[in-house]
């Protein structure tokens, strides 16, 4: 998947604007306008990925409601899908809400250079999650549909979710220069 994925910092970098590299040629400016352009394709992959959960959480929805039809299933499963819906939410929210990984002047978290990169790291990888968190979800739909070990799916998916978690967090540790 990481090869499939283009690299949006590059493309951003590759369609700097005349202006723009005419600015960059001021001495100073070029640095600023570097950790500009990683916080744009930063935010450009973080909703990419929130959409992408957002969308694999309302398959969830679908999914409970087809589990609905059976209230012994319904009712032997709602717990721990509640808890993987939870925590869903609460990655995406992560995701979406994270700090650019830039910090202005005189904010107190300085970000240094090469910890953005290593941010933008961090973004990415997400995509990988967000790709397996689907395909666990899908398990989870078709478990559901024939009959299979929904249990088992549950807690696949429900594993990947708190990886992800614990990945994400690292994230912060870097902004915060602790990692």
């Amino acid at each position: 998947m990481k090869d499939q994925v283009p690299n949006l910092y590059d493309k951003i970098q590759d369609e700097s604007t005349g202006l723009g590299k005419l600015l960059e040629k001021i001495p100073g400016l070029a640095g600023y306008m570097e950790k500009g352009r990683r916080r744009e394709a930063d935010q450009l992959l973080r909703d990419t990925v929130s959409g992408r959960l957002t969308q694999t959480r309302m398959q969830l929805g679908s999914i409970q409601a087809d589990l609905s039809r059976d209230i012994i299933l319904a009712m032997d499963h709602a717990e721990p899908l509640g808890r993987v819906d939870t925590a869903l939410m609460g990655l995406t929210g992560k995701i979406k809400d994270a700090p650019q990984g830039y910090a202005g002047f005189f904010d107190a978290v300085k970000v240094k250079e090469d910890d953005l990169a290593r941010i933008y790291a961090f973004d990415e990888n997400m995509l990988n999650f967000a790709d397996q968190l689907q395909a666990d979800m899908d398990a989870l739909a078709k478990a559901v549909r024939d009959g299979g070990d929904i249990g088992g799916a549950i807690r696949e998916l429900n594993n990947t979710v708190l990886e992800a978690n614990r990945t994400w967090a690292g994230r912060d540790e870097v902004i915060l220069g602790i990692s």
